[in-house]
C-alpha cells in the first residue's frame, strides 16, 4: 500500500509540474527559415514598419514579422550584436563588435548610410525618443555611447566602472544599465550623460537581460545565476527572486498582462506573473528549442521572437575536449504565441 501510495504521489507531483510547465499557454507556432550560417545575436522588433531585424554574423536579415518573408539585409556589419530603430528618421543602427563601427542605414532600402567608429566591444543598442538619441553599451571599454541620430555623430560617453550588458530608460529622464560583473545597476542621466547611482543585485549574478515597468518603477533583471531579480529603481533595493532557466539573455514585459519573459539558452523561456508590485510568481516555462536565448516581444500581438540555430556535437580530436557548434542551414526565427 506504501509502494502504490508513493507511486501515486508521484504521478501526481509529475502532474503538477506538468501543468506549472504548461500554465502559460504559450507555444511555438511559427519557424521562419533565415538563410545563412553566421553567428547570431539580439533580435529585435520594428513596431512602426511590422518587422523583424535580426542579427547575424556580418549581416543584419530584415523579416516581415507575420510571414517571415526576408525583406532584405544591411550588408557589412562585422560581429554585429544588436540594432536600434529610429522610425521618425528612416534610420537604423548596428553595434558590429568586429570593428568597433555602429553602422547607420536606411530602412527604406536597406543600404549604409554612414558607419561611426566607437569605443571597443560595442554590444546592447536602443533608441531612446525623450532624448531623441542612440545609445550603445560597451563591454570592455566599460560605458555607454549616446549618438545624435540625424547627424550619425557621437554626441558624447558615459564611463561606467564596468561592462554594460542591457540598458532602459524609464518615462522620467532616467536610465539604468546592468553591469555584467560587478552585479551591479548603473543608474545614469540619458540626457547630461552622467552616472547618478550605483545599485549590488542582491541574490544576482551576471545579469544580462534588462526590462522596465515604467508605471510601478520596477526593473527586471535576468541573471546567469538562474534567478529573475525585481528591484525598485527608485532605490535599488530588490524586492524579489524568482527562478528561471539557464543562460538567459533576454527579458521582456508585458505590462497588459503582467508577464514577465526571459529567454533561456537552455531551450526555455521562463515565465514570471506580477500579482502586485511587490508579489510575483513563477508560473512556468514555454519550451522553445536550445540556443534561443535572444528575445524581442511585440507589445500589440504579445508575440515573442527568438533567434535561435541547431546544435552538433564535435567530437574531442588533438586532445581537445567535444565542443558543441551550431548546424549549418539550420538558422530560424520562433514564433511564440499564446493559445
Amino acid at each position: 500500500m506504501k509502494r502504490i501510495l508513493a507511486s501515486c504521489l508521484t504521478l501526481l507531483g509529475v502532474a503538477a509540474l506538468c501543468i506549472a510547465a504548461d500554465a502559460p499557454g504559450f507555444k511555438v507556432t511559427k519557424k521562419y527559415a533565415v538563410p545563412g550560417d553566421g553567428t547570431f545575436d539580439y533580435i529585435v522588433f520594428d513596431a512602426s514598419m511590422n518587422r523583424l531585424y535580426v542579427s547575424h554574423g556580418t549581416e543584419v536579415n530584415v523579416l516581415e514579422a507575420d510571414s517571415g518573408k526576408l525583406l532584405g539585409t544591411v550588408q557589412d556589419t562585422p560581429g554585429v550584436h544588436g540594432i536600434a530603430i529610429v522610425p521618425r528618421l528612416h534610420r537604423g543602427f548596428t553595434s558590429n563588435g568586429g570593428n568597433s563601427t555602429v553602422t547607420v542605414f536606411d530602412t527604406n532600402n536597406f543600404e549604409t548610410i554612414a558607419k561611426i567608429p566607437v569605443s571597443k566591444d560595442p554590444d546592447f543598442i536602443f533608441y531612446d525618443p525623450q532624448t531623441g538619441r542612440v545609445f550603445v553599451c560597451h563591454g570592455d571599454a566599460a560605458k555607454i555611447t549616446a549618438i545624435n541620430p540625424e547627424q550619425a555623430a557621437v554626441a558624447g560617453e558615459i564611463d561606467l566602472g564596468g561592462g554594460a550588458e542591457a540598458a532602459v530608460v524609464d518615462t522620467k529622464g532616467g536610465g539604468f544599465v546592468n553591469l555584467e560583473k560587478e552585479s551591479s545597476v548603473v543608474s545614469f542621466d540619458p540626457q547630461n550623460l552622467s552616472v547618478k547611482q550605483r545599485w549590488p543585485i542582491a541574490g544576482c549574478k551576471t545579469p544580462t537581460g534588462l526590462a522596465i515597468d515604467a508605471a510601478n518603477s520596477r526593473l527586471f533583471i535576468g541573471c546567469r545565476s538562474k534567478v529573475l531579480a525585481v528591484m525598485d529603481l527608485t532605490n535599488g533595493k530588490v524586492i524579489a527572486t524568482l527562478p528561471i532557466g539557464d543562460k538567459v539573455d533576454a527579458v521582456a514585459f508585458d505590462s497588459d498582462n503582467q508577464l514577465i519573459f526571459a529567454s533561456n539558452g537552455d531551450g526555455t523561456v521562463s515565465v514570471v506573473r506580477q500579482d502586485t508590485p511587490d508579489k510575483y510568481e513563477a508560473v512556468g516555462a514555454i519550451s522553445t528549442q536550445p540556443s534561443a536565448k535572444t528575445m524581442a516581444f511585440d507589445p500589440k500581438t504579445k508575440r515573442l521572437f527568438l533567434s535561435a540555430s541547431e546544435m552538433e556535437t564535435v567530437p574531442s580530436t588533438d586532445g581537445q575536449r567535444a565542443r558543441t557548434k551550431r548546424k549549418a542551414g539550420t538558422f530560424t526565427v520562433l514564433v511564440v504565441e499564446r493559445q
